[in-house]
Protein backbone atom coordinates (compact mmCIF):
# COMPACT_ATOMS: atom_id res chain seq x y z
CA UNK A 1 0.00 0.00 0.00
CA UNK A 2 1.33 3.66 -0.85
CA UNK A 3 0.77 6.58 0.77
CA UNK A 4 -1.44 7.99 -1.84
CA UNK A 5 -3.93 5.34 -1.88
CA UNK A 6 -4.01 5.11 2.51
CA UNK A 7 -7.70 6.49 3.46
CA UNK A 8 -7.00 7.12 7.06
CA UNK A 9 -5.12 10.32 5.83
CA UNK A 10 -8.13 12.58 7.56
CA UNK A 11 -8.00 15.72 9.29
CA UNK A 12 -9.77 16.89 12.52
CA UNK A 13 -10.22 20.70 10.67
CA UNK A 14 -10.74 21.88 7.01
CA UNK A 15 -7.66 21.25 5.37
CA UNK A 16 -5.54 24.75 4.49
CA UNK A 17 -4.43 26.01 1.35
CA UNK A 18 -1.07 24.40 2.02
CA UNK A 19 -2.60 20.78 2.76
CA UNK A 20 -1.26 19.61 -1.01
CA UNK A 21 2.31 20.28 0.25
CA UNK A 22 1.90 18.63 3.82
CA UNK A 23 0.52 15.55 2.36
CA UNK A 24 3.59 15.60 -0.18
CA UNK A 25 5.76 16.03 2.96
CA UNK A 26 3.84 13.05 4.72
CA UNK A 27 5.26 11.08 1.71
CA UNK A 28 8.33 11.47 1.42
CA UNK A 29 8.42 10.70 5.58
CA UNK A 30 6.42 7.14 4.62
CA UNK A 31 9.43 6.29 2.37
CA UNK A 32 12.47 7.89 4.64
CA UNK A 33 15.27 6.14 5.74
CA UNK A 34 15.48 5.29 9.24
CA UNK A 35 17.79 8.34 9.99
CA UNK A 36 15.45 10.77 7.99
CA UNK A 37 12.06 9.66 9.98
CA UNK A 38 14.27 9.50 13.29
CA UNK A 39 13.83 5.92 13.56
CA UNK A 40 15.41 4.06 17.26
CA UNK A 41 14.84 0.58 17.84
CA UNK A 42 14.48 -0.14 21.62
CA UNK A 43 15.61 -3.71 23.43
CA UNK A 44 12.72 -6.15 24.17
CA UNK A 45 13.55 -6.21 28.04
CA UNK A 46 13.44 -2.30 27.72
CA UNK A 47 9.94 -2.67 26.30
CA UNK A 48 8.68 -5.42 28.75
CA UNK A 49 10.09 -3.35 31.86
CA UNK A 50 8.19 0.04 30.63
CA UNK A 51 4.84 -2.25 30.07
CA UNK A 52 5.72 -3.14 33.28
CA UNK A 53 5.26 -0.15 34.73
CA UNK A 54 2.70 1.06 33.02
CA UNK A 55 0.48 -1.81 34.43
CA UNK A 56 -0.23 -3.19 31.26
CA UNK A 57 0.61 -6.46 32.45
CA UNK A 58 -1.33 -10.11 31.88
CA UNK A 59 -2.63 -10.57 35.54
CA UNK A 60 -5.13 -7.15 34.46
CA UNK A 61 -8.20 -7.20 32.20
CA UNK A 62 -6.04 -6.17 28.98
CA UNK A 63 -9.11 -6.78 26.30
CA UNK A 64 -11.04 -3.78 28.73
CA UNK A 65 -7.73 -1.85 28.02
CA UNK A 66 -6.98 0.45 25.63
CA UNK A 67 -3.32 0.64 24.28
CA UNK A 68 -2.03 3.18 21.72
CA UNK A 69 1.66 3.29 20.05
CA UNK A 70 1.59 6.41 18.53
CA UNK A 71 4.87 5.19 15.97
CA UNK A 72 5.31 1.63 16.07
CA UNK A 73 8.32 1.13 13.67
CA UNK A 74 9.24 -2.59 13.48
CA UNK A 75 6.95 -3.52 15.93
CA UNK A 76 8.96 -3.19 18.88
CA UNK A 77 6.41 -1.92 21.31
CA UNK A 78 3.70 -3.32 19.93
CA UNK A 79 4.44 -6.93 19.44
CA UNK A 80 4.85 -7.86 22.76
CA UNK A 81 2.18 -5.67 24.06
CA UNK A 82 -0.17 -7.59 21.44
CA UNK A 83 1.33 -11.05 22.96
CA UNK A 84 0.49 -9.90 26.23
CA UNK A 85 -2.99 -9.21 25.10
CA UNK A 86 -3.81 -12.32 23.34
CA UNK A 87 -2.43 -14.21 26.52
CA UNK A 88 -5.31 -13.10 28.63
CA UNK A 89 -8.30 -12.66 25.51
CA UNK A 90 -10.50 -15.58 24.76
CA UNK A 91 -12.67 -16.24 21.72
CA UNK A 92 -15.68 -15.84 24.62
CA UNK A 93 -14.48 -12.57 25.29
CA UNK A 94 -15.54 -11.24 21.70
CA UNK A 95 -13.71 -9.69 18.14
CA UNK A 96 -15.65 -6.66 19.24
CA UNK A 97 -13.56 -5.98 22.64
CA UNK A 98 -10.32 -7.47 21.20
CA UNK A 99 -10.96 -4.52 18.20
CA UNK A 100 -11.28 -1.72 20.24
CA UNK A 101 -8.03 -2.51 22.72
CA UNK A 102 -5.08 -1.27 20.14
CA UNK A 103 -4.75 1.53 18.17
CA UNK A 104 -1.24 1.60 16.25
CA UNK A 105 -0.23 4.43 14.34
CA UNK A 106 2.92 4.44 11.61
CA UNK A 107 3.87 6.93 8.66
CA UNK A 108 6.45 4.82 7.27
CA UNK A 109 4.68 2.35 4.34
CA UNK A 110 7.60 -0.78 4.74
CA UNK A 111 7.36 -0.95 8.13
CA UNK A 112 3.94 -0.48 8.63
CA UNK A 113 3.11 -3.30 6.27
CA UNK A 114 5.76 -5.96 7.26
CA UNK A 115 4.77 -4.67 11.30
CA UNK A 116 1.05 -5.89 10.28
CA UNK A 117 2.07 -8.61 8.33
CA UNK A 118 3.51 -9.76 11.87
CA UNK A 119 0.59 -9.08 13.80
CA UNK A 120 -1.64 -11.04 11.31
CA UNK A 121 0.21 -13.82 11.97
CA UNK A 122 0.01 -13.84 15.72
CA UNK A 123 -3.88 -13.41 14.99
CA UNK A 124 -4.28 -16.56 13.34
CA UNK A 125 -2.01 -17.87 15.85
CA UNK A 126 -4.11 -16.83 18.44
CA UNK A 127 -7.44 -19.04 16.59
CA UNK A 128 -8.94 -16.30 15.03
CA UNK A 129 -10.07 -16.87 11.09
CA UNK A 130 -8.55 -14.80 8.62
CA UNK A 131 -11.49 -12.70 7.71
CA UNK A 132 -11.29 -11.83 11.83
CA UNK A 133 -7.93 -11.25 12.30
CA UNK A 134 -8.16 -8.99 9.14
CA UNK A 135 -11.17 -7.24 10.51
CA UNK A 136 -9.20 -6.42 13.99
CA UNK A 137 -5.97 -5.20 12.12
CA UNK A 138 -8.38 -2.72 10.47
CA UNK A 139 -9.43 -1.69 13.47
CA UNK A 140 -5.88 -1.66 15.11
CA UNK A 141 -3.91 0.12 12.43
CA UNK A 142 -3.48 3.68 10.97
CA UNK A 143 -0.83 4.13 7.66
CA UNK A 144 -0.71 8.32 9.08
CA UNK A 145 0.79 10.68 10.84
CA UNK A 146 0.36 10.62 14.23
CA UNK A 147 0.42 14.36 14.94
CA UNK A 148 -2.24 14.72 12.19
CA UNK A 149 -4.63 11.53 12.36
CA UNK A 150 -7.63 11.52 14.54
CA UNK A 151 -7.63 9.04 16.62
CA UNK A 152 -10.69 7.55 18.67
CA UNK A 153 -9.61 7.82 22.47
CA UNK A 154 -9.09 7.95 24.92
CA UNK A 155 -6.25 5.51 25.88
CA UNK A 156 -6.02 3.82 29.01
CA UNK A 157 -2.23 3.28 27.90
CA UNK A 158 0.35 4.96 25.56
CA UNK A 159 3.88 3.69 25.09
CA UNK A 160 6.71 3.21 22.47
CA UNK A 161 9.97 5.32 21.79
CA UNK A 162 8.78 8.77 19.92
CA UNK A 163 10.73 9.37 16.81
CA UNK A 164 14.08 11.58 17.86
CA UNK A 165 13.92 14.27 14.90
CA UNK A 166 14.70 17.86 14.60
CA UNK A 167 12.72 20.58 13.42
CA UNK A 168 15.00 21.47 10.54
CA UNK A 169 14.97 17.87 9.14
CA UNK A 170 11.35 18.83 8.82
CA UNK A 171 9.59 20.26 5.61
CA UNK A 172 8.84 23.37 6.35
CA UNK A 173 5.03 22.80 5.64
CA UNK A 174 4.53 20.71 7.81
CA UNK A 175 6.29 21.52 10.54
CA UNK A 176 4.26 25.11 10.22
CA UNK A 177 1.28 22.87 10.46
CA UNK A 178 2.34 20.43 13.49
CA UNK A 179 3.10 24.40 15.21
CA UNK A 180 -0.49 25.55 14.54
CA UNK A 181 -1.63 22.51 16.65
CA UNK A 182 0.53 22.02 19.51
CA UNK A 183 1.38 24.61 21.76
CA UNK A 184 4.33 22.82 23.01
CA UNK A 185 6.15 22.75 20.01
CA UNK A 186 8.60 25.76 21.33
CA UNK A 187 11.75 27.37 20.14
CA UNK A 188 13.82 24.38 18.42
CA UNK A 189 12.05 21.58 19.73
CA UNK A 190 12.47 18.23 18.59
CA UNK A 191 9.21 16.30 17.12
CA UNK A 192 9.33 13.96 20.03
CA UNK A 193 7.69 16.99 21.83
CA UNK A 194 4.32 16.70 20.11
CA UNK A 195 4.35 13.20 20.33
CA UNK A 196 4.40 13.61 24.20
CA UNK A 197 1.65 16.35 24.33
CA UNK A 198 -0.47 14.31 21.65
CA UNK A 199 -0.24 11.07 23.76
CA UNK A 200 -0.70 13.09 27.13
CA UNK A 201 -4.28 14.51 26.12
CA UNK A 202 -5.40 11.18 25.18
CA UNK A 203 -4.98 9.60 27.93
CA UNK A 204 -7.91 8.68 30.04
CA UNK A 205 -8.26 9.28 33.66
CA UNK A 206 -5.89 7.41 35.66
CA UNK A 207 -3.91 6.29 32.09
CA UNK A 208 -0.16 5.93 31.64
CA UNK A 209 2.00 6.80 29.24
CA UNK A 210 5.13 5.33 29.24
CA UNK A 211 8.03 6.32 26.76
CA UNK A 212 11.61 6.25 26.22
CA UNK A 213 13.29 9.02 24.59
CA UNK A 214 15.82 12.16 25.00
CA UNK A 215 15.68 13.70 28.26
CA UNK A 216 17.02 17.05 26.62
CA UNK A 217 13.53 18.48 27.54
CA UNK A 218 13.42 17.80 30.95
CA UNK A 219 15.39 20.66 31.47
CA UNK A 220 16.24 22.29 28.19
CA UNK A 221 14.53 25.99 27.43
CA UNK A 222 12.64 24.55 25.01
CA UNK A 223 10.66 22.15 26.90
CA UNK A 224 9.57 24.24 29.04
CA UNK A 225 5.66 24.54 27.97
CA UNK A 226 5.65 20.68 28.02
CA UNK A 227 7.01 20.78 31.49
CA UNK A 228 4.26 23.33 32.18
CA UNK A 229 1.35 20.94 30.82
CA UNK A 230 2.68 17.84 33.10
CA UNK A 231 2.86 19.82 36.06
CA UNK A 232 -0.50 21.60 35.58
CA UNK A 233 -2.56 18.08 34.87
CA UNK A 234 -0.42 15.05 35.32
CA UNK A 235 1.83 13.25 37.89
CA UNK A 236 4.97 12.33 37.20
CA UNK A 237 5.50 8.85 38.38
CA UNK A 238 8.89 7.21 37.39
CA UNK A 239 11.88 8.30 35.91
CA UNK A 240 14.80 6.34 34.75
CA UNK A 241 18.25 7.70 33.98
CA UNK A 242 19.25 5.27 30.92
CA UNK A 243 22.56 6.96 30.24
CA UNK A 244 25.17 4.49 29.04
CA UNK A 245 23.09 1.14 28.81
CA UNK A 246 22.27 -0.97 25.90
CA UNK A 247 18.89 0.13 25.52
CA UNK A 248 18.58 0.10 22.48
CA UNK A 249 19.80 -1.78 19.47
CA UNK A 250 22.30 1.13 18.24
CA UNK A 251 24.26 2.87 19.84
CA UNK A 252 22.73 7.03 20.70
CA UNK A 253 24.61 9.90 21.84
CA UNK A 254 21.78 11.80 23.35
CA UNK A 255 20.84 10.87 26.90
CA UNK A 256 17.96 8.88 26.73
CA UNK A 257 15.60 8.34 29.82
CA UNK A 258 12.72 6.07 30.72
CA UNK A 259 9.78 8.72 31.54
CA UNK A 260 6.07 6.95 33.09
CA UNK A 261 3.44 9.68 33.68
CA UNK A 262 0.24 9.62 34.84
CA UNK A 263 -2.91 11.56 34.07
CA UNK A 264 -3.73 11.49 37.99
CA UNK A 265 -3.03 13.91 40.71
CA UNK A 266 0.47 15.00 41.65
CA UNK A 267 2.66 12.99 43.95
CA UNK A 268 6.42 12.19 44.45
CA UNK A 269 8.48 11.03 41.63
CA UNK A 270 10.50 7.52 41.81
CA UNK A 271 13.67 7.40 40.45
CA UNK A 272 16.16 5.01 38.97
CA UNK A 273 19.88 4.96 37.61
CA UNK A 274 21.49 3.15 34.97
CA UNK A 275 20.16 -0.01 35.46
CA UNK A 276 21.05 -3.50 34.45
CA UNK A 277 19.59 -4.53 31.22
CA UNK A 278 18.68 -8.04 31.91
CA UNK A 279 14.98 -9.42 31.86
CA UNK A 280 15.17 -10.52 35.97
CA UNK A 281 16.98 -6.86 36.76
CA UNK A 282 14.50 -4.49 35.22
CA UNK A 283 11.35 -7.14 36.13
CA UNK A 284 12.31 -6.40 39.58
CA UNK A 285 12.91 -2.56 39.20
CA UNK A 286 9.78 -2.41 37.83
CA UNK A 287 7.91 -3.87 40.84
CA UNK A 288 10.36 -1.30 42.94
CA UNK A 289 8.69 1.73 41.02
CA UNK A 290 5.74 0.88 41.06
CA UNK A 291 6.01 0.09 44.89
CA UNK A 292 5.74 -3.64 45.03
CA UNK A 293 9.12 -4.17 46.37
CA UNK A 294 11.86 -3.76 48.34
CA UNK A 295 12.71 -0.15 46.22
CA UNK A 296 16.55 -0.67 47.50
CA UNK A 297 17.67 1.04 44.25
CA UNK A 298 14.90 3.53 44.35
CA UNK A 299 14.91 7.19 45.47
CA UNK A 300 11.95 9.53 45.45
CA UNK A 301 11.83 13.03 45.54
CA UNK A 302 8.98 15.11 46.00
CA UNK A 303 7.78 18.13 43.69
CA UNK A 304 9.72 17.40 41.32
CA UNK A 305 7.19 19.03 38.57
CA UNK A 306 6.69 22.95 39.11
CA UNK A 307 5.15 25.34 36.54
CA UNK A 308 8.19 24.90 33.51
CA UNK A 309 11.05 24.75 35.66
CA UNK A 310 13.58 22.43 34.97
CA UNK A 311 13.33 19.16 36.24
CA UNK A 312 15.75 17.92 38.76
CA UNK A 313 16.41 14.49 39.86
CA UNK A 314 19.38 14.82 42.25
CA UNK A 315 19.25 14.11 45.73
CA UNK A 316 17.88 16.14 49.19
CA UNK A 317 21.33 17.07 49.69
CA UNK A 318 22.61 17.73 46.17
CA UNK A 319 19.33 19.90 45.83
CA UNK A 320 19.30 21.22 48.99
CA UNK A 321 23.30 23.23 48.29
CA UNK A 322 21.76 24.48 45.03
CA UNK A 323 18.74 25.97 46.29
CA UNK A 324 21.06 27.21 49.38
CA UNK A 325 23.18 28.96 46.76
CA UNK A 326 20.66 30.56 44.41
CA UNK A 327 18.97 32.22 47.78
CA UNK A 328 21.82 33.26 49.02
CA UNK A 329 23.27 34.80 45.94
CA UNK A 330 22.73 36.61 42.43
CA UNK A 331 23.21 34.77 38.99
CA UNK A 332 26.26 34.87 36.83
CA UNK A 333 25.15 38.15 34.71
CA UNK A 334 23.49 39.34 37.86
CA UNK A 335 26.89 39.88 39.13
CA UNK A 336 28.62 41.48 35.83
CA UNK A 337 29.56 38.79 34.07
CA UNK A 338 28.01 37.97 30.34
CA UNK A 339 27.71 34.92 29.22
CA UNK A 340 27.55 34.28 25.24
CA UNK A 341 28.72 32.03 22.15
CA UNK A 342 31.02 32.74 19.41
CA UNK A 343 30.51 33.25 16.06
CA UNK A 344 28.86 30.71 13.52
CA UNK A 345 29.24 31.28 10.37
CA UNK A 346 27.39 28.47 8.44
CA UNK A 347 29.98 27.99 6.19
CA UNK A 348 33.02 27.49 7.67
CA UNK A 349 34.72 26.31 5.17
CA UNK A 350 34.35 29.40 3.02
CA UNK A 351 34.97 31.60 6.52
CA UNK A 352 37.56 30.27 8.42
CA UNK A 353 41.40 28.92 6.90
CA UNK A 354 45.16 29.72 8.02
CA UNK A 355 45.05 32.98 9.04
CA UNK A 356 47.78 34.15 7.00
CA UNK A 357 46.36 32.58 4.08
CA UNK A 358 43.13 34.12 4.09
CA UNK A 359 43.39 36.87 0.80
CA UNK A 360 41.26 39.36 2.06
CA UNK A 361 41.76 42.95 3.94
CA UNK A 362 43.57 43.22 6.95
CA UNK A 363 40.79 44.75 8.60
CA UNK A 364 38.80 42.20 7.37
CA UNK A 365 40.25 39.28 9.40
CA UNK A 366 40.23 38.02 12.89
CA UNK A 367 42.54 35.18 14.83
CA UNK A 368 39.96 32.56 15.89
CA UNK A 369 39.88 29.76 18.89
CA UNK A 370 38.39 26.91 18.24
CA UNK A 371 37.67 24.18 20.62
CA UNK A 372 40.76 22.06 18.77
CA UNK A 373 42.85 24.99 20.10
CA UNK A 374 42.11 24.35 23.96
CA UNK A 375 44.21 22.01 25.14
CA UNK A 376 46.04 21.48 28.66
CA UNK A 377 44.16 24.11 30.79
CA UNK A 378 45.40 27.15 28.20
CA UNK A 379 44.67 28.22 24.17
CA UNK A 380 47.28 27.04 21.92
CA UNK A 381 46.09 28.96 18.99
CA UNK A 382 46.62 26.85 15.55
CA UNK A 383 47.07 29.49 12.98
CA UNK A 384 43.27 29.53 12.15
CA UNK A 385 41.38 32.99 11.34
CA UNK A 386 37.72 34.05 10.45
CA UNK A 387 36.68 36.37 7.60
CA UNK A 388 34.67 39.46 9.11
CA UNK A 389 32.24 41.07 6.77
CA UNK A 390 30.90 43.75 9.30
CA UNK A 391 31.42 47.13 10.34
CA UNK A 392 33.06 48.22 13.81
CA UNK A 393 29.49 49.77 14.34
CA UNK A 394 26.97 47.42 12.68
CA UNK A 395 26.21 46.41 9.23
CA UNK A 396 27.85 45.01 6.62
CA UNK A 397 30.65 46.50 4.17
CA UNK A 398 30.64 47.76 1.30
CA UNK A 399 32.32 45.11 -1.29
CA UNK A 400 33.11 47.59 -3.78
CA UNK A 401 35.51 49.21 -0.60
CA UNK A 402 37.07 45.58 -0.02
CA UNK A 403 38.18 43.83 -3.77
CA UNK A 404 39.97 41.37 -1.62
CA UNK A 405 37.08 40.25 0.35
CA UNK A 406 35.00 40.53 -2.62
CA UNK A 407 36.95 37.87 -4.49
CA UNK A 408 37.33 35.75 -1.60
CA UNK A 409 33.66 35.53 -1.05
CA UNK A 410 32.60 35.45 -4.64
CA UNK A 411 35.18 32.40 -5.01
CA UNK A 412 32.80 30.41 -2.47
CA UNK A 413 29.47 32.25 -4.00
CA UNK A 414 27.70 28.83 -3.88
CA UNK A 415 28.50 27.94 -0.13
CA UNK A 416 27.74 31.21 1.28
CA UNK A 417 24.86 31.97 -1.02
CA UNK A 418 22.74 28.58 -0.03
CA UNK A 419 22.61 29.27 3.37
CA UNK A 420 19.63 29.48 5.44
CA UNK A 421 20.57 33.80 6.42
CA UNK A 422 21.74 34.44 3.00
CA UNK A 423 18.73 33.04 0.84
CA UNK A 424 16.07 34.75 4.04
CA UNK A 425 17.83 38.13 2.99
CA UNK A 426 19.49 37.78 -0.49
CA UNK A 427 20.93 41.30 -0.58
CA UNK A 428 23.28 39.93 2.79
CA UNK A 429 23.76 36.77 1.14
CA UNK A 430 27.54 37.59 2.84
CA UNK A 431 26.90 37.88 6.36
CA UNK A 432 28.05 35.50 8.75
CA UNK A 433 25.12 33.83 10.70
CA UNK A 434 26.14 35.63 14.21
CA UNK A 435 27.61 39.20 13.97
CA UNK A 436 30.98 39.62 14.24
CA UNK A 437 32.16 42.24 16.70
CA UNK A 438 36.07 42.62 16.97
CA UNK A 439 35.37 44.27 20.52
CA UNK A 440 35.18 40.78 21.74
CA UNK A 441 38.65 39.28 20.35
CA UNK A 442 40.89 42.16 22.49
CA UNK A 443 39.00 41.57 25.35
CA UNK A 444 39.95 39.21 28.36
CA UNK A 445 37.46 36.31 28.51
CA UNK A 446 37.22 32.77 30.05
CA UNK A 447 36.63 30.22 27.31
CA UNK A 448 34.64 27.14 27.64
CA UNK A 449 33.89 24.41 25.10
CA UNK A 450 30.87 23.01 24.98
CA UNK A 451 30.29 19.29 25.58
CA UNK A 452 33.12 18.00 28.40
CA UNK A 453 32.97 15.46 30.54
CA UNK A 454 34.65 18.58 33.12
CA UNK A 455 34.24 22.00 33.45
CA UNK A 456 37.28 23.66 31.27
CA UNK A 457 38.06 27.03 31.83
CA UNK A 458 40.61 28.81 30.13
CA UNK A 459 41.68 32.57 30.14
CA UNK A 460 42.00 34.24 26.67
CA UNK A 461 43.35 37.75 26.51
CA UNK A 462 45.84 37.14 23.15
CA UNK A 463 43.21 38.76 20.79
CA UNK A 464 41.48 35.72 19.46
CA UNK A 465 37.61 35.68 18.73
CA UNK A 466 35.71 32.63 19.97
CA UNK A 467 34.22 30.21 17.63
CA UNK A 468 30.36 29.30 17.82
CA UNK A 469 31.51 26.13 20.30
CA UNK A 470 33.22 27.75 22.46
CA UNK A 471 31.03 29.72 25.04
CA UNK A 472 32.79 32.99 26.53
CA UNK A 473 32.51 34.94 29.86
CA UNK A 474 33.13 38.26 30.36
CA UNK A 475 33.24 40.92 32.90
CA UNK A 476 33.44 44.58 33.90
CA UNK A 477 33.80 44.00 37.91
CA UNK A 478 34.94 40.22 38.56
CA UNK A 479 39.10 39.79 38.34
CA UNK A 480 38.96 37.00 35.23
CA UNK A 481 41.33 34.88 36.95
CA UNK A 482 39.31 34.88 39.99
CA UNK A 483 35.94 34.24 38.25
CA UNK A 484 38.74 31.26 36.78
CA UNK A 485 38.97 29.53 40.00
CA UNK A 486 35.41 30.02 41.15
CA UNK A 487 34.27 27.94 37.74
CA UNK A 488 37.24 25.23 38.26
CA UNK A 489 36.02 24.66 41.32
CA UNK A 490 33.07 22.21 41.67
CA UNK A 491 31.01 24.99 41.58
CA UNK A 492 30.23 25.19 38.05
CA UNK A 493 29.93 21.83 37.39
CA UNK A 494 27.44 21.55 40.09
CA UNK A 495 25.25 23.96 38.65
CA UNK A 496 25.47 23.16 35.17
CA UNK A 497 25.22 19.16 36.37
CA UNK A 498 21.89 19.83 37.98
CA UNK A 499 20.52 21.75 35.05
CA UNK A 500 21.94 20.25 31.96
CA UNK A 501 20.72 17.20 30.34
CA UNK A 502 24.06 14.30 30.13
CA UNK A 503 25.01 13.18 26.87
CA UNK A 504 26.31 9.80 25.71
CA UNK A 505 29.60 8.78 28.44
CA UNK A 506 28.03 11.19 31.29
CA UNK A 507 29.16 14.64 29.21
CA UNK A 508 27.70 17.90 29.75
CA UNK A 509 26.77 20.30 27.87
CA UNK A 510 28.52 23.44 29.20
CA UNK A 511 26.21 25.87 27.63
CA UNK A 512 24.98 29.50 28.19
CA UNK A 513 21.83 28.47 29.25
CA UNK A 514 23.44 26.52 32.73
CA UNK A 515 26.28 28.76 32.85
CA UNK A 516 23.74 31.63 33.69
CA UNK A 517 22.57 29.93 36.56
CA UNK A 518 25.66 29.48 38.62
CA UNK A 519 25.17 31.79 41.64
CA UNK A 520 28.20 34.25 42.02
CA UNK A 521 29.11 36.37 44.94
CA UNK A 522 29.40 40.36 44.21
CA UNK A 523 33.17 40.91 43.67
CA UNK A 524 32.65 43.92 45.65
CA UNK A 525 31.80 41.70 48.74
CA UNK A 526 35.21 39.69 48.53
CA UNK A 527 37.45 40.59 50.94
CA UNK A 528 40.48 41.60 49.41
CA UNK A 529 42.98 38.22 51.11
CA UNK A 530 40.33 36.33 49.42
CA UNK A 531 40.53 37.65 46.37
CA UNK A 532 44.04 36.47 46.50
CA UNK A 533 43.98 33.86 47.37
CA UNK A 534 40.93 33.32 44.15
CA UNK A 535 43.15 35.10 41.66
CA UNK A 536 46.24 32.31 42.37
CA UNK A 537 44.62 29.72 42.22
CA UNK A 538 42.79 30.40 38.96
CA UNK A 539 46.68 31.65 37.51
CA UNK A 540 47.98 28.07 38.79
CA UNK A 541 44.40 26.51 37.62
CA UNK A 542 45.30 24.30 41.16
CA UNK A 543 41.76 22.85 41.44
CA UNK A 544 42.47 21.89 45.33
CA UNK A 545 43.58 25.25 45.84
CA UNK A 546 40.14 26.56 43.89
CA UNK A 547 37.88 24.59 45.71
CA UNK A 548 39.46 25.77 49.17
CA UNK A 549 39.21 28.95 47.96
CA UNK A 550 35.56 28.63 46.78
CA UNK A 551 34.63 26.90 49.91
CA UNK A 552 35.90 29.92 51.65
CA UNK A 553 33.79 31.84 49.54
CA UNK A 554 30.39 30.44 49.57
CA UNK A 555 30.69 29.31 53.38
CA UNK A 556 29.98 25.79 52.68
CA UNK A 557 30.06 23.46 55.80
CA UNK A 558 31.38 19.88 55.80
CA UNK A 559 28.37 18.17 53.99
CA UNK A 560 28.21 20.98 51.50
CA UNK A 561 32.22 20.19 50.98
CA UNK A 562 31.41 16.85 50.29
CA UNK A 563 28.88 17.48 47.54
CA UNK A 564 31.07 20.42 45.91
CA UNK A 565 34.24 17.81 45.82
CA UNK A 566 32.32 15.63 43.75
CA UNK A 567 31.54 18.42 41.19
CA UNK A 568 27.33 18.10 41.13
CA UNK A 569 28.15 13.72 39.98
CA UNK A 570 25.35 12.42 42.22
CA UNK A 571 24.44 9.76 40.14
CA UNK A 572 26.76 9.75 37.93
Amino acid sequence: MTVSMLPTLRFERQAPPGMCAITAAMETLASAGVEARGAIFTRREVVDFILDLVGYTIDRPLHRLRLLEPSFGGGDFLLPAIDRLLSVWTRDRGIECLSHAIRAVEIHSISFTETRAAVLERLRAAGLHDAEAERVAQAWFIHSDFLLTPLDGPMDVVVGNPPYLRQEMIDPALIAEYRLRYSTIYDRADIYIPFIERSLTLLSQGGRLGFICADRWMKNRYGGPLRRMVADGFHLRAYVDMVDTPAFHSNVIAYPAVTIIGREAAGPTRIARRPEISASALSKLARDLNGEGAQEDVAQIARVTSSDQPWIFDGADHLALVRRLEAAHPTLEEAGCKVGIGVATGADKAFIGPYDALDVEPDRKLPIAMTRDIKDGAVAWRGFGVVNPFRDEGGLVDLAKYPRLRRHLESHYEAIAGRHVAQKAPANWYRTIDRITPDLARKPKLLIPDIKGEAHIVFENEGLYPHHNLYFITSETWDLHALQAVLLSGIARLFVATYSTKMHGGYLRFQAQYLRRIRLPQWKNVTPELRRRLIAAGERRDTLACNEAAVALYGLDESEQAILAGGGRHGA
